[in-house]
């Protein structure tokens, strides 16, 4: 569905992506991991043909990003930042203004709001909307077109946990119905939710990718089994089967309050390999 190879760009003589490979089946949520100012936007921009860039190829349906037809843009849904809520207009006349530019019947305006829980909002100026409706306004926009790839940059941003979770029904519900999704976060909990599979992108450069689950065990260095008991003590064990009648033992006897394996999460395993957090810094972005 997405296809590209060896992306380079640069911008006033600073390398911001270095040599890009993704191959993005369709149907998969695909998430780009990295802090702002990695170049994850900048990634985008070019996929959908908004940026140029300095040496590589990219497709999307097959196609060279520079060959879409409008036709093949309008299968897009492309959700950025702020971009294109007009504070002064309720939701419904925001709806109307990008249905007109895309073609769109009026009547999916309803739909679309109600898709994501802002029928009852219809007529309530942008400006009055939480940080949260404005993002399922977005939504509801990008929704409008009935994309077949949409593009997600950091869509729950800043958002509290109940609305985040909310938003990530609504990618799950759009994957259910076939839509390929290009998700960009810096929140690593979303990505391991979310995505099928994933690319860590750090200074342009991206240093590992799979799926979430196959990442956090490559990185399992510890294989060490941590037991929480009933009285308060802690236990360590190796994860192999030397541990497996000290385990049962423990649980025949109901002395065990939690068990868990040692994996690392996305976000130590992005420490490990760039010494960066993963923190949504004030980093500038370059695009």
């Amino acid at each position: 569905m997405i296809r590209a190879n060896a992306i380079c760009k640069s911008f006033a003589g600073k390398q911001v992506l270095s040599g890009i490979d993704l191959d993005i089946k369709p149907g998969m949520i695909f998430g780009l991991l990295g802090p702002s100012g990695a170049g994850k936007t900048t990634l985008i921009k070019i996929i959908t043909g908004q940026l140029g860039f300095d040496s590589g190829d990219v497709t999307v349906f097959g196609k060279n990003v520079s060959d879409l037809t409008g036709t093949d843009k309008k299968q897009i849904g492309i959700m950025m930042d702020d971009h294109g809520v007009y504070d002064r207009l309720s939701c419904t006349d925001n709806l109307k203004i990008f249905a007109d530019i895309y073609g769109i019947p009026h009547s999916k305006i309803i739909s679309a709001l109600e898709e994501v829980g802002l029928k009852d909002a219809a007529k309530k100026p942008a400006m009055k909307l939480s940080k949260g409706m404005r993002a399922r306004l977005q939504l509801a926009r990008v929704f409008m077109v009935s994309p077949k790839i949409l593009f997600l940059d950091e869509p729950t941003s800043g958002l509290d946990p109940m609305t985040m979770k909310y938003i990530h029904k609504l990618i799950q519900n759009r994957k259910a119905a076939g839509c390929t999704i290009f998700l960009t976060t810096h929140n690593m909990e979303e990505a391991t939710e979310l995505c099928d599979e994933v690319a860590l992108l750090n200074d342009g450069k991206i240093v590992d990718r799979g799926n979430p689950s196959e990442i956090c065990r490559r990185y399992n260095h510890r294989k060490a089994i941590s037991i929480h008991l009933k009285t308060g003590e802690d236990i360590r064990l190796p994860d192999g089967i030397e541990s497996a009648d000290k385990i049962s033992s423990l649980l025949k006897q109901g002395k065990v309050e939690t068990i868990h394996s040692s994996e690392p999460t996305l976000e130590t395993v992005f420490i490990e390999l760039t010494g960066r957090k993963l923190e949504n810094d004030a980093e500038a972005r370059y695009a």
